[in-house]
């Protein structure tokens, strides 16, 4: 397994199959796709992507940190979970954050996903909540 960076673009294939399945495909172009201070990650299993997830440089008013990121968009594709290729993103992002002088990184985490990452040290910081289209969630935080 192989994690780099990769184009936005390049997201969406995963992104929609397994976030938006019954949304049209522009739905998953996200906002700040293409900021220069956000990034993508892929994870490639003998050149193929398999798993992505991306983060931006976006402030949740919930928390007081001067600078926040948010991690969005984290997807594998059904062949491939269980096999840490999420933890691999996020050990490859967590360093590239704190290079950034960030310490906080939030998300909103999809129910289904909460003992994921309540297992790779986040906290529940809300009750449920829904995106419209979406799903079931609840905001959560780890310090980095």
């Amino acid at each position: 397994m192989i994690v780099k960076q990769i184009d936005a673009k390049d997201t969406y294939p995963i992104r929609s199959e397994m976030l938006r399945k019954d949304l049209p495909l522009d739905s998953c172009h996200f906002d700040g796709d293409n900021e220069d201070s956000t990034f993508h990650l892929g994870a490639y299993i003998d050149d193929k992507l398999v798993s992505v997830a991306s983060f931006y440089l976006k402030n949740n008013e919930k928390f007081s940190e001067e600078y926040q990121y948010q991690l969005r968009g984290m997807a594998t594709l059904h062949s491939y979970q269980g096999q840490g290729l999420s933890q691999a993103l996020l050990r490859t992002a967590f360093p590239i954050i704190k290079a950034n002088h960030v310490k906080l990184v939030w998300c909103n985490a999809r129910i289904s996903a909460i003992g994921f990452y309540t297992k790779v040290g986040f906290e529940v910081a809300s009750e449920e909540f829904e995106i419209p289209g979406v799903g079931t969630h609840k905001l959560m935080f780890k310090y980095v």
